[in-house]
């Protein structure tokens, strides 16, 4: 046998046995897509997600049964047709075990099919839409943030409880804004209370309240419920506060108005705002100290809502494999050991209800407060095990 055969055989040799042990190492990667947006006016909503995933994950130094756990990042840009595109990418490319995200409902809604038809484990890390844990359910879709209905049906009898007998409904005009609108709407006219006007601004283009902010005043409201995040939530409390709304309404809505990722720009102007959020920095539990303890060690600021339903998804993954002994081969049992997992996190207990996948969670309705730290949201009282009643899923 000549030289140049002899080198020529050590190559396909060398080669087979790099493509073996390349596939060996392959197979023992347990692979987790994020699809999420990493740019843009949210990316700070995916970064926190993914920040407190990964601290989840650093509890069981990436690894469950012997296999090691891998994040692959996919940035949705917070678009439908780029997040539809990206997550064919993770599924069929990456070959992904499990798909978690995504910020906006709109981004959800568009990659169900997509997980379904592929029977694809995902789970919904942020996104509201009702439907997705109720009309467009699926055994292989579980959320483990919340469902709009869910954060803002219990604040309708809570403010009527409290003495509000009239409210202004005030939210961005798009289909969460409105969902969180009609829950607390139905639950607040079931409990007494009056709706004496409406109002949705574009969403994500109003920078300008003031006319708004002058028929809320005008109309007599006892409180102005509200929904805004972002860049929005922030011009909104800055300008209802320099307005003087306050002084003559309550000013109450949904938590993320003034999340402890916007409260520092918008400082004193958030006190007294009254909200509800299914997670407040204040929890005083063992889980939620150590929890806030080591996000802040790591990242250098208070974990907010976002970062604990990263934390939980994280969590959630992690029990799920290590019930199946790692196991990720049978995508429909992969989904039902994460749709059983129960667990005691910062928020409190989270277990997953059987009849449409969607969390079931505390709420806790709070107050922004000043402290000597600056602005807290204080929590004022704590409603149990709150369910969606997912209309229309049939898993």
């Amino acid at each position: 046998m000549n030289n140049k055969l002899c080198i020529q055989l050590l190559f396909v040799f060398s080669f087979f046995i790099y493509c073996t042990v390349a596939k060996a190492d392959s197979d023992k990667t347990i692979k987790i897509g994020m699809i999420l947006p990493y740019s843009g006016a949210v990316a700070i909503i995916g970064e926190e997600i993914t920040n407190a995933l990964e601290l989840a994950f650093e509890e069981v130094n990436y690894e469950v049964s012997g296999r090691k756990l891998k994040i692959i990042r996919a940035d949705t840009e917070y678009k439908p047709n780029i997040a539809l595109k990206k997550a064919r990418e993770l599924i069929a490319s990456e070959k992904v075990d499990i798909l978690a995200g995504t910020v906006s409902s709109s981004v959800a809604l568009a990659i169900r099919d997509l997980v379904v038809s592929t029977k694809t484990p995902f789970i919904v890390a942020n996104a509201g839409a009702n439907q997705i844990t109720g009309k467009k359910c699926s055994k292989y879709i579980i959320r483990v943030s919340f469902s709009n209905y869910q954060i803002n049906a219990p604040m309708g009898p809570w403010l009527a409880n409290y003495g509000i007998k009239t409210a202004f409904l005030l939210s961005a005009n798009y289909a969460a804004g409105k969902e969180q609108m009609n829950a607390f709407k139905s639950t607040f006219e079931a409990s007494g209370g009056k709706i004496v006007g409406e109002e949705y601004t574009p969403h994500r283009k109003t920078k300008d309240f003031g006319p708004y902010l002058g028929r809320i005043k005008s109309s007599g409201a006892d409180a102005v419920y509200v929904f805004y995040a972002g860049g929005e939530a922030i011009n909104f409390i800055k300008q209802a506060h320099s307005f003087g709304l306050s002084d003559v309404m309550k000013i109450t809505g949904a938590g993320w108005t003034t999340s402890p990722l916007f409260i520092p720009a918008q400082k004193e102007a958030a006190l007294g705002f009254t909200g509800i959020l299914n997670y407040v920095p204040s929890i005083e539990t063992k889980e939620n100290i150590e929890f806030q303890r080591a996000y802040k060690d790591k990242f250098g600021r208070i974990a907010s809502e976002f970062a604990v339903q990263g934390y939980d998804t994280g969590r959630m993954i992690v029990e799920a494999l290590q019930s199946l002994s790692g196991e990720t081969t049978n995508k429909e049992l992969l989904a039902e050991e994460l749709s059983k997992v129960s667990i005691i996190g910062p928020r409190g207990p989270l277990t997953i209800d059987p009849k449409t996948n969607n969390v079931i969670q505390n709420m806790y309705i709070f107050e922004v407060v000043n402290s000597a730290n600056g602005p807290i949201l204080k929590i004022l009282d704590k409603i149990e095990a709150v369910k969606d009643p997912g209309t229309g899923c049939s898993l």
